[in-house]
């Protein structure tokens, strides 16, 4: 007796049957991938850490990551640690722990920490863990702190590099989705290079950040202690974004800077 093969539950029986095999294939492959995809998120960290210290392959205009293959061997020489500052929801410092201590605690490095998930933490109530790079080069020690943000159309991010009075000595910006020639290019050079110097404190010590301004009265971004750098024409919401991740993640390391002072 022939089969039809034209019924609903023919065409029901196939499309199951595909979703099966096509969601096996995908979850083969996303689990073949898996240790690809976190040695390259791991080498990105690493190279974008380096870049705020100013260890890139940069030349006269363009802004470019040391390479690949060299940057897990400059990423162990000039990073000395890296230490996870756990803070409350008033921002008090509850525990800083060094590289060892927390990896033994947790099994991971803070470099792989999920910024953007501990500031979700830290909406609910819950204790934040603040990712802190402390590196040394030419004889300076450099502090690279990560910080995370929302720009015109999806996240942007960067690690911006201090030295123990919060002036900035290095930073990179990157973004998921800005408008290609406009917010796209908080990643360029001419806009990263301006932060260098800029002082978060203002001189009597009270945090203050730093303001991408449109129209800043300073193009030349000449006057470091201004708070201030310009803007780029065309992103003043993916400015506003930059502003405001500088503003909020970076004054929560203010009561770790403290202590440097102090020490």
């Amino acid at each position: 007796m022939e089969k039809r093969t034209d019924k609903n539950s023919y065409t029901i029986l196939f499309a199951v049957i595909m979703v099966v095999v096509v969601g096996a294939l995908l979850a083969f492959t996303a689990s073949s991938l898996k240790p690809n995809i976190t040695e390259n998120q791991r080498l990105e960290k690493q190279q974008n850490i380096l870049y705020a210290m100013g260890i890139n392959d940069n030349d006269e205009s363009n802004a470019i990551f040391i390479s690949t293959d060299k940057a897990p061997e400059a990423f162990k020489s000039n990073i000395k640690d890296q230490l996870v500052i756990t803070i409350d929801s008033n921002g008090k410092i509850i525990k800083t722990q060094t590289r060892d201590e927390y990896v033994a605690e947790t099994k991971q490095e803070p470099y792989l920490i999920d910024v953007k998930k501990e500031q979700a933490n830290a909406k609910q109530g819950q204790p934040r863990k603040l990712p802190l790079f402390v590196g040394e080069r030419d004889g300076k020690t450099y502090y690279v702190a990560p910080i995370y943000g929302k720009g015109l159309w999806d996240a942007i991010w960067g690690y911006v590099a201090l030295d123990k009075d919060m002036v900035v000595q290095g930073a990179y910006f990157d973004h998921k989705g800005e408008t290609p020639g406009l917010g796209a290019n908080i990643k360029q050079r001419y806009f990263m290079d301006d932060f260098e110097g800029e002082h978060l404190l203002s001189e009597s010590g009270v945090f203050k950040g730093i303001t991408v301004a449109k129209g800043n009265a300073d193009p030349k971004n000449t006057d470091k202690t201004d708070n201030a750098v310009d803007a780029i024409a065309g992103a003043t919401i993916t400015g506003d974004g930059v502003t405001a991740m500088i503003k909020s993640d970076l004054k929560l390391y203010k009561p770790y800077f403290d202590t440097l002072k102090n020490n």
